[in-house]
């Protein structure tokens, strides 16, 4: 396996990084601009970047995104023009090979502000406040549910971004004063059919696909919002062993999770407090995590992807 990817330096113009992405501006042969998006395989847990990453996990966060937008094609239109690194300009050969198989060429947007969330079980932050008030984000929900347990029917809890850059839930209300009620419903009608949708697909395969988040944008001229961003990944979901799932306790997952287990017990042991600079993972630590990844790529697609 070749060595993690944790930073590019490529001469496009207006790069951008988050905790995971490197972004570019591209200009396409046909003048189009274009965004270049590549995953690198940093990895972060409770906000903050650990020292070294899960080498292949862009490439694997990319490919599972491929495969889901090329699945919902025909559903709901998306930014997605490539993920040949040859499709993009002003690549030299070196920077094609470092990058094949962890990039996105997309169309611009402007991003619609509004973060789309579907719940399909009770868990993480939706347990804690239906412990707290009967409640996920305001809805009310029947009384006696178990962490981890299936609700009736999904939920469209979306969320926005604060002035201080953390996620702040929001009503369906509060979400139609900033873009407006059609477009609001637009949004929680979409959620909702693409999480279903994968839900019983993944679920066919072993997987339960307990919830996830979307991002829309706008294009010029485009009727509806696009589907942007990564789509149903280990980051961007839960998701589940189905024939380890018991409702009641926190469940096993195709994700990070493991990571985070670790860093609970270096933090406390008191060799680190949850700031940056992360700690370094060990390999024991790493290999575990980038197989559950692998292993959720392989479920999903019934193909063993090579790193």
């Amino acid at each position: 396996m070749a060595a993690a990817v944790l930073e590019t330096t490529l001469s496009l113009p207006n790069k951008r990084s988050g905790k995971v992405r490197d972004l570019y501006d591209v200009t396409l042969a046909d003048g189009r601009e274009a965004l270049l998006i590549i995953a690198t395989d940093r990895i972060s847990a409770f906000d903050v970047v650990m020292a070294n990453g899960l080498a292949g996990k862009g490439i694997v966060l990319t490919q599972i995104s491929k495969f889901w937008f090329d699945h919902f094609a025909d559903s709901v239109p998306h930014h997605l023009i490539s993920t040949d690194v040859a499709d993009v300009p002003g690549l030299n050969a070196s920077e094609q090979a470092a990058l094949r198989g962890r990039i996105m060429l997309c169309q611009k947007t402007d991003v619609v502000p509004i973060e789309c969330i579907a719940r399909g079980y009770i868990t993480g932050s939706g347990w804690k406040d239906y412990q707290a008030s009967g409640a996920v984000c305001g809805i009310r929900l029947p009384q006696g549910l178990k962490n981890s347990d299936r609700l009736a029917e999904p939920l469209f809890t979306p969320s926005t971004k604060a002035v201080t850059g953390h996620d702040e839930n929001i009503s369906f209300a509060q979400g139609a004063e900033v873009v407006g009620g059609e477009l609001m419903q637009w949004l929680q009608e979409t959620t909702l059919q693409l999480y279903s949708q994968a839900r019983d697909y993944a679920g066919a395969r072993g997987i339960i696909l307990a919830d996830t988040k979307f991002e829309f944008g706008i294009a010029p001229g485009a009727e509806h919002p696009l589907l942007i961003d990564e789509i149903f990944t280990p980051d961007s979901s839960r998701f589940w062993p189905a024939d380890d799932w018991e409702p009641g306790r926190e469940q096993q997952s195709f994700d990070k999770q493991i990571v985070r287990n670790y860093l609970e017990t270096v933090v406390n042991q008191g060799h680190w407090d949850k700031t940056a600079p992360g700690p370094a993972l060990p390999e024991e630590v790493t290999d575990k995590a980038i197989a559950r990844y692998l292993e959720a790529y392989q479920r999903l697609t019934g193909e063993t992807l090579q790193l």
